[in-house]
């Protein structure tokens, strides 16, 4: 999966985005799924592939997010049915920026001020015109690279190598 242009190296090239969802989010993920690959995204889809009750998010949050850490995607979404689960399960991978977002000015705001690399969403609780709206002021956002926000993103990297 490496090897992918990175979406700000030319104003025509779109990012891959990685997905995943549980149970509680899986209408949701197939509906974004297929609004971005309209848009010309490339998405990594890591699942879930079936609506199964009994599933658990960190069997999918996990491996997405270890993609976005190693820039294999360069962008996450990762849905559960309240995004709560996502965004803790997300947070334990080192190099991952999660937050579950539910609002349009966090969602651009967490890129361009804490380089947050993963969008989490609830399925039971945002709608489908909603989550669209977020996701693409999250995935047209930029990281500003402040010295103030690179100086706090230091901070916390310390903590993940320790």
């Amino acid at each position: 999966m490496s090897g992918h242009l990175l979406y700000n190296l030319h104003k025509d090239c779109k990012m891959k985005i990685g997905i995943c969802t549980d149970h509680g989010g899986y209408a949701l993920k197939k509906n974004i799924h297929e609004s971005l690959i309209k848009m010309g995204y490339e998405v990594a889809d890591f699942g879930a592939f079936k609506q199964d009750d009994e599933d658990d998010y960190p069997d999918f949050v996990i491996p997405l997010a270890k993609a976005v850490a190693t820039k294999d995607v360069q962008r996450g979404i990762a849905i559960c049915g309240s995004g709560v689960g996502a965004s803790i399960a997300a947070n334990k991978v080192a190099g991952v920026r999660a937050a579950l977002i539910q609002d349009h000015f966090s969602a651009h705001q967490g890129v361009e001020d804490d380089d947050m690399n993963l969008l989490c969403l609830g399925g039971q609780v945002t709608g489908s015109a909603s989550a669209q709206e977020l996701i693409m002021a999250f995935l047209k956002a930029e990281f500003s690279g402040a010295e103030r926000h690179l100086r706090r993103l230091q901070k916390i990297k310390q903590l993940e190598n320790k």
